[in-house]
């Protein structure tokens, strides 16, 4: 008599145990493996394999002569800059964000948009009813899109009625964490739940052509929620990120294949939603009227678009004996850290006495090398209380030699300089000699900049 194999598999990173235990190996996190139904094993699949009585499929070649998969646009030119533009027919989009940050306004949004321009949308709500949706389409100025609306949580209903007759051009699933499929046990949010619902709506998606948006939770650390596996399976991963305090918000892909992964879109908070932000280095840098010690702009680049923002450093001297401290929002304080040993072990300044902290203006977040000689001249400003001209940006790599190094699409990111009026640049040596619309300043090491900032 078959019998079934039990297995516990972790909430939180997925992996499976063949026995109970507190702790999972894996991931560390306690109280997370929970019994779930494996295979049945029979006498019969045990001697038996898989490399027969399948049927063939047919292999084609790379050059075979296929038509390329339609894009539907959403009618937002920044989302659809980050989905490498627009919604391609077929596809599984997973986008992911903090509570209350935007993801279904954005998602109502679109499929309003879509819907007005005679295409079918089906947007199935798994936490909020019908009339909730409604009521924030009448706020958003959307209650007349012919968008069809459903409160469902069982992935069996909702395949079944999108089953009769012919298929959405878009179907928005808010959100799979909420969905149920009753081929398998568990509680929805699950593990298991989650693979199996993402998997026959993914299946969905293949099959009839249809555009499916999958909205996902994330956990404390920002990750999606739920099994690992689930990005895999989907055919794109956006992330919505930004403070619910902060006025901006930005659809990041992190994967994408459609299209680039380098490529945002920056959106800001309105009273009728969610506007598009065609300039977003306006929404990142502060009044700069006047020079103010600690503060540099830095040319940043997000795919193909450069947006400034401003880097704001502060040093307060300590009595001797006090630990100082170091606090960073916005930037890697591995990379701070690093940035100031290199100040103090190649360029003669000490900052051992001293707190420094670290800001990127208006909430961004900054991964980009380029901004180290930015950091680095913002905390010799701040610590020689000499202000950096307001005309100026830097941009440039620094390592642990002292050199500064270049960086990519230098071009890019002076042109948007100049374009917001500043009339300068600090750059390493080697690019100080290509044609800029900016008056360049090349330095071949940081002591160079050093010097140059304290006016040695």
């Amino acid at each position: 008599m078959a019998k079934p194999r039990k297995r516990y598999v972790c909430q939180a990173c997925g992996s499976i145990s063949s026995q109970w235990q507190g702790q999972c190996g894996d991931c560390s996190e306690w109280n997370s493996l929970v019994e779930d139904a494996g295979a049945v094993v029979t006498p019969f699949a045990a001697r038996h394999d898989l490399r027969s009585g399948g049927r063939a499929v047919a292999l084609v070649g790379l050059d075979a002569e296929i038509e390329l998969p339609a894009r539907t646009s959403t009618g937002i030119a920044e989302f659809d800059r980050a989905l490498g533009g627009g919604l391609v027919a077929g596809s599984a989009t997973l986008i992911g964000g903090d509570p209350g940050i935007g993801k279904s306004t954005l998602l109502l949004q679109a499929a309003a948009r879509i819907a007005t321009k005679g295409l079918s949308v089906a947007y199935i709500s798994g936490e909020e009813a019908a009339d909730q949706v409604r009521l924030r389409a009448r706020r958003l100025g959307l209650g007349n899109a012919p968008v069809q609306l459903a409160a469902a949580t069982s992935v069996r209903d909702i395949l079944t009625t999108l089953g009769d007759g012919r298929p959405p051009a878009l179907v928005v699933i808010d959100s799979i964490q909420t969905m149920h499929s009753d081929l398998i046990e568990g509680a929805p949010g699950t593990v298991s739940q989650v693979r199996a619902s993402a998997q026959e709506l993914i299946r969905f998606a293949k099959e009839t052509g249809a555009a499916v948006v999958l909205v996902g939770h994330v956990t404390k650390d920002g990750s999606i929620a739920g099994p690992r596996v689930l990005e895999h399976m989907v055919d794109t991963v956006l992330s919505f990120e930004g403070e619910r305090s902060h006025q901006y918000r930005i659809l990041r892909a992190a994967k994408n294949r459609f299209g680039g992964t380098d490529e945002i879109g920056v959106f800001a908070m309105g009273e009728g939603g969610l506007d598009e932000v065609a300039n977003p280095s306006a929404l990142f840098l502060t009044n700069r009227g006047e020079s103010v010690a600690g503060a540099v702009v830095f040319p940043a680049l997000e795919g193909t678009r450069p947006v400034l923002v401003e880097i704001q450093a502060l040093t307060v001297r300590l009595a001797s004996g006090a630990t100082p401290r170091r606090a960073v929002v916005g930037w890697d304080s591995g990379r701070l850290a690093m940035i100031l040993a290199v100040l103090e072990a190649r360029c003669g300044l000490s900052f051992s006495t001293a707190e420094v902290y670290l800001n990127i203006a208006g909430g961004y977040r900054v991964s980009d090398p380029a901004a180290d000689i930015a950091v680095a001249a913002a905390l010799v400003s701040a610590l020689s209380e000499r202000p950096v001209p307001a005309e100026s940006v830097a941009f440039g790599e620094v390592s642990l030699s002292g050199e500064l190094r270049p960086v990519a699409h230098g071009g890019l990111r002076l042109k948007e300089a100049a374009k917001l009026g500043f009339e300068r640049a600090l750059v390493p040596a080697s690019l100080a000699s290509e044609k800029s619309p900016l008056r360049l300043t090349g330095f071949r090491t940081l002591g160079q900049l050093v010097d140059h900032l304290l006016g040695r």
